[in-house]
């Protein structure tokens, strides 16, 4: 079906005013369709021709101001266009009714239905961003065309409803009729409903009313988190309030975990959405509930950032998303027990926009409103660079800026477009008022062009009499030169010439560490001091600066110290030296991960060998004490050193690694003194282990030596790993299954099958999920998880070449959310040869994937050739 051009919306939008949604669902007509009656009341401006969007199973009928659309031609052309042409439209106001039966999703599109197996209870929800809107109700379904919405459902009578407003039932409590409060005027992308027998726990803050729910078999997970989850969002909710003007404009905050949902959440307002993986029934690290806090706190500033100002079109996703992100990880910082949100943004989301920004698919944060057409090519920038770079980049824009002066543009842009909607352009002059600054030339520097830069220490010591001692340098000196004599601590000199590759300004900080002498971590590492952090700001014309001092230079001299910036960041020789013997007595986690990060970046580029970054890895994270640091360095040796950058014959030796420092950690924690890191080490050391004995033993024994014990989660990583190396069998799995035979049981038992080392196995694998098209989104998943292991490499060469002729035709059937999932978790990437990447650049020349899947595949062509350039080949 088509999908919406930018030029339809804008013609559309010309000629249009959407005043009101009439809504009436009926969820009691069977397991396929739903009723879907819709009633728009709008004003066309001029005589026109439009159409609204709806995608039904059957049209029962359109009536247009009391004049049937019953033209037979007509109502095909809505069944294979999803359009319903609206011709000869008068000036003045106009009332449409369209009656339908729409079909629920298993692929968490439209309206998803999901059958619980641990009760047999049924549960829907909505997901209708961005353009799904027309599988649950008909609409002009684009963002500047807001309206208020009035929904009306039917459900079986043991269910609750909840939607945007607050939900009340209508009359006789056994006729399921239920009615939702009028919303102010919102975008149809934004129209929510969930129903089912949810779980429901409730409060109030502020004259709000607060809800949670979950399905019922999650119910007493729920009940133990509940506290933490009200009290996060009730600080959440008061700093919000503390600092934005315009108070929370909905009338009720329900926050529903649902099931099989493809984002980790989505804004909804009066009604957020949730994976209901964050409600948790099994052990989780704090950094795993600082991640489900972030993600909280980032739908709330929804409400204010995209909810109450809507862009106008999906050329600017960033204004919602990055501010979005950016406001989550700084409000849990202020409001919160996670003060430290910033270091996990660094080891964990920002690298997320590193590795999008170096893919041939990178676009700018704001990207030039002809560079997203339709609503397809807008679906791709839900990624990387509109979450985590444009949240670094708004981070930059707070450090240029000031806070006070940041928050006073934001105040602004809510002032004038309150229920509206906005641009770029509309808030960079929001911005420009508040502050007197030149905002226009900030943004076309860091929001209109693509990539990073690169900033490079240069450092040159010498001996120097006269050599400037207030350690701050002036960044138009030349080289200072001794006039001869010997050298030593008292009259040398150091100078840092910071190399700027790029075109952006820079606002950064310089960290100068030292080694102290004779002083050591508790672990017995040497320990570094900062002897100097020093501010700079970086011109846009790559002019760079320096910075110079007296005495010795400093061990570490560590770039965009304090992680303020979006920049590729280098160590010289020497601090890199200073890094592979001290870098876990490096006190800041943030300077760390900054170190981290760009070691990362240097395997990625070739500059360090992944050998040398595991040696650093075996000798500094057994005193890590930082978990998000700890998960994200072991993540990436796991994940990409051992997998994909380092050949198959050097594979054993990086797992021995892994599994060593994992061992390490163990021990350090037997004594129960950190149960999060010990929970990280477990389960790096399942993934990466090679002997079936030693978790052998602890399945059979239900726990690891000295704990945790094993729950749910544990149990069937271990399975998944027996599985891969060939020492578990069907009926292991089916014993597991029926000890968990809800749906995560479900989710483990498709990804132990597809793992299995048998040619059955596989073959059954593949055909569920290229034939049969009968797996829900989150079952291929799964399957897809559990297919792919660099250890199965002989028994899966035959499948690499018909990965993807299988991947175009299953996504042609089944749409984007699958497209995107089986050009994510499908994709071959263990596959580290010229080979894979022919196939996949002649399926792009002779083929036309689906939108969704040609970006996914794009990307992991990109990454490819990243890593056989990291092999040498």
């Amino acid at each position: 079906m088509p999908e919406l051009t930018r030029d339809e919306a804008q013609t559309r939008a010309r000629s249009l005013a959407v005043h009101r949604y009439t809504v009436d669902l009926d969820l009691t007509r069977g397991e396929e369709v739903f009723g879907s009656t819709t009633v728009i009341h709008f004003t066309a401006s001029e005589f026109t021709d439009t159409f609204v969007e709806l995608r039904p199973a059957t049209l029962h009928r359109a009536i247009l101001d009391g004049r049937a659309l019953d033209d037979p031609a007509l109502l095909t052309a809505v069944l294979r266009t999803g359009r319903l042409p609206l011709t000869d439209l008068t000036a003045g106001e106009h009332e449409l009714r369209i009656e339908t039966d729409m079909r629920y999703s298993r692929t968490g599109e439209g309206m998803h239905r999901f059958t619980d197996p641990a009760d047999g209870l049924t549960y829907l929800y909505t997901q209708c961003c961005m353009s799904d809107a027309p599988q649950v109700f008909a609409s002009f379904d684009q963002p500047d065309l807001k309206a208020v919405f009035e929904v009306s459902v039917t459900a079986p009578p043991e269910w609750t409803v909840l939607g945007n407003g607050i939900a009340r039932q209508a009359g006789d409590p056994a006729d399921g009729r239920w009615q939702l409060a009028a919303t102010p005027p919102i975008s149809t992308y934004l129209m929510a409903v969930a129903a089912g027998p949810y779980h429901s726990v409730r409060t109030e803050h502020a004259g709000i009313p607060f809800g949670l729910h979950v399905r019922s078999s999650l119910g007493r997970f729920l009940d133990a988190d509940a506290e933490e989850l009200f009290d996060l969002s009730r600080r959440c909710f008061d700093r919000y309030h503390e600092i934005f003007d315009e108070p929370y404009p909905f009338d009720s905050y329900d926050q529903a975990f649902v099931p099989e949902f493809n984002s980790g959440a989505m804004e909804n307002p009066g009604l957020v959405t949730f994976r209901d993986e964050f409600i948790h029934r099994s052990a989780v690290t704090d950094a795993e509930r600082q991640t489900r806090a972030m993600v909280m706190a980032h739908e709330m500033a929804h409400m204010w950032f995209g909810d109450l100002v809507t862009l106008q079109w999906w050329d600017d996703i960033w204004l919602n998303e990055s501010f979005a992100e950016y406001m989550g990880y700084q409000i849990l910082t202020e409001a919160t027990r996670f003060t430290d949100t910033w270091t996990d943004f660094a080891v964990t989301r920002k690298n997320w926009g590193y590795d999008a920004d170096q893919r041939g698919s990178t676009h700018p944060v704001a990207p030039a409103p002809h560079d997203v057409p339709d609503t397809a090519a807008a679906r791709l920038n839900f990624d990387g660079i509109s979450y985590a770079k444009g949240a670094s980049a708004l981070r930059q824009l707070v450090a240029w800026l000031g806070e006070k002066d940041f928050l006073a543009g934001i105040n602004d842009h809510f002032a004038r477009h309150r229920f509206g909607n906005a641009t770029l352009a509309d808030f960079i002059d929001s911005l420009a008022r508040a502050s007197g600054r030149d905002v226009r030339t900030w943004a076309d520097g860091w929001l209109r062009t693509t990539g990073f830069d690169t900033l490079t220490p240069v450092v040159e010591t010498r001996p120097d009499a006269d050599a400037d001692t207030d350690g701050d340098g002036d960044a138009n000196a030349g080289p200072r030169r001794s006039a001869g004599g010997t050298q030593s601590d008292a009259d040398a000199s150091w100078e840092v010439r910071i190399e700027h590759e790029g075109s952006r300004p820079h606002h950064i900080a310089v960290g100068l560490y030292d080694l102290e002498p004779g002083k050591e971590t508790p672990q017995g590492r040497p320990r570094l001091a900062l002897r100097e952090r020093v501010e700079r700001d970086l011109p846009a014309d790559r002019a760079g600066a320096t910075l110079s001092g007296s005495g010795p230079r400093p061990g570490l001299i560590l770039l965009n110290d304090g992680d303020l910036t979006f920049a590729k960041i280098r160590l010289d020789p020497g601090s890199w030296d200073t890094v592979v013997h001290s870098l876990s007595g490096l006190p800041d986690p943030l300077a760390r991960a900054v170190v981290w990060n760009a070691a990362r970046e240097m395997v990625r580029d070739g500059e360090l060998a992944p050998a040398a970054y595991l040696d650093a890895a075996r000798a500094h994270l057994p005193y890590e004490n930082d978990l998000t640091i700890t998960h994200g360095v072991l993540a990436f040796a796991r994940l990409h050193l051992a997998d994909r950058y380092l050949p198959l014959d050097a594979r054993p030796v990086a797992l021995a690694t892994i599994s060593g420092i994992c061992r390490d950690l163990l021990r350090s924690t037997e004594d129960g003194s950190d149960p999060g890191l010990r929970l990280t080490a477990v389960r790096t050391f399942i993934s990466s282990a090679t002997d079936p004995e030693e978790l052998r033993g602890w399945l059979g024994s239900g726990t690891v030596p000295d704990g945790p014990a094993l729950d749910p989660e544990l149990r069937w990583s271990l399975l998944a790993r027996l599985c891969v190396l060939g020492a578990a069998t069907s009926a292991d799995i089916d014993a597991e299954l029926a000890r968990d035979p809800g749906a995560t049981g479900r989710e483990g038992a498709a990804r132990c099958r597809a793992a299995l080392p048998d040619p059955q196995a596989k073959a059954a694998a593949w055909t569920a999920l290229t034939e049969t098209d009968e797996l829900s989104n989150y079952l291929l998943t799964a399957t897809l998880e559990g297919f792919w292991h660099p250890e199965h490499h002989e028994l899966l060469s035959d499948y690499v070449p018909r990965y993807f002729p299988a991947a175009v035709a299953v996504s042609a059937r089944r749409g984007s959310a699958v497209a995107e999932a089986i050009g994510r978790w499908g994709f071959p990437a263990y596959a580290v040869n010229a080979e894979t990447l022919r196939l996949g650049e002649e399926t792009l020349r002779a083929h036309t994937p689906l939108p969704a899947l040609r970006r996914k595949l794009e990307d992991q062509l990109d990454d490819l050739r990243r890593a056989l350039a990291v092999r040498g080949g």
